[in-house]
Parts: C-alpha cells; sequence; structure tokens
C-alpha cells in the first residue's frame, strides 16, 4: 500500500501541499472478507528497497510466501471442523500461484480457490474495499517511515474490522435506506 493522492479541499487562494519522499519502501495487505458476516481478516507485510536489494529472492517469492502464510491464517480462522468448505475469489496475481501456494492449500484441504477472469477487477469485491481503505489511511498523507504508514492502515483496518455492518454495505454495493 503506497500513499495516494486525491481531491482535497483547501483555503481559498491556498494551494494544499503534500510532501514526497523518495522512497521505494512499500507495505502489502492480504486480505479476505466474510461476504455473510463481513468479518475482515488481514495480514501485511513491510517490502523495505534495503533488505530486497540484499536479499537474492524475488518480488513474485517473497509475496507468495506472504500468501501462503495469509492462507495458513485463514485456515486457523475458518477451522475445517466448523467450516466444511470455503472459498477464496482470487485474481490471476503470480503470488496466487506456486508451490508455498500448493502446500499452503495441501495443510488446509477446505479452502479452495475461485479465480476470476483476467483483467476483471470490477468482479472483485475486495477491490471496493481495498480504495475505501487506501481512502481512510493513506490519502493526502506523508508518512516518515513504513512503520507509520503501517500504523495508519492497521488503525483503519481495526477500524473496519470493527464497523461489520459497514464492511457489508460497501461489498454488497448497497446503502441503508431509512424509514420513511
Amino acid at each position: 500500500m503506497v500513499p495516494t493522492l486525491a481531491a482535497a479541499l483547501g483555503v481559498k487562494g491556498h494551494r494544499p501541499v503534500v510532501g514526497t519522499r523518495d522512497c521505494k519502501d512499500v507495505l502489502y495487505v492480504f486480505a479476505v472478507i466474510n461476504l455473510i458476516s463481513g468479518a475482515l481478516h488481514a495480514n501485511t507485510l513491510e517490502s523495505l528497497q534495503s533488505a530486497n536489494r540484499k536479499s537474492k529472492e524475488s518480488k513474485t517469492k517473497r509475496m507468495q510466501k506472504a500468501f501462503a502464510a495469509h492462507l495458513r491464517h485463514i485456515g486457523r480462522v475458518y477451522p475445517e471442523g466448523q467450516f466444511k468448505r470455503v472459498v477464496l475469489t482470487i485474481d490471476n496475481a503470480p503470488w496466487h500461484r506456486g508451490k508455498p501456494i500448493d502446500e499452503a492449500l495441501a495443510e488446509n484441504p477446505h479452502l479452495e480457490f475461485y479465480r476470476l477472469p483476467s483483467y476483471s477487477p470490477n468482479l472483485n469485491v475486495i477491490e471496493r474495499f481495498w480504495k475505501k481503505l487506501r481512502r481512510r489511511a493513506t490519502h493526502n498523507r506523508l508518512f516518515d517511515t513504513i512503520t507509520d504508514l503501517k500504523a495508519s492502515v492497521r488503525a483503519s483496518l481495526c477500524y473496519f474490522q470493527t464497523m461489520r455492518e459497514k464492511v457489508l454495505t460497501l461489498i454488497n454495493g448497497r446503502t441503508r435506506r431509512s424509514p420513511r
């Protein structure tokens, strides 16, 4: 998750200023939303430019390991004894396949993937959530460190974890009507 810029209100005659940093550190967020209860479960992965230069591992390999750990987390949150079948909707990102993913799925046989067609983010319900999370956690903000970014994202994730009705409204695309 990289901080983003969006339209902002300001005082007439004064241009709002948001600084930038020449930093290639990135925070990746893996999340799953229960479409019935609105429960949100997320994991993060820091990708630090200095560590990546020293590492011999590719970005895809690091992401595969992180996604496999996320799948194991989902397997613990939704145990096979209680949930016979857990279907995860995913896109065709390169880190959604590979040996680490196959191993995680073998450990959790009740987890299965529903793969979306290529280039169809509008079909993935979690994309609406990502948009709101970015707006709440990163829009028009400058973070001095990746730790500050992570704290902001985690605070927003905690907010959405407690506001299940808001998450359900967001992913279902409907708004609550007031009684007349």
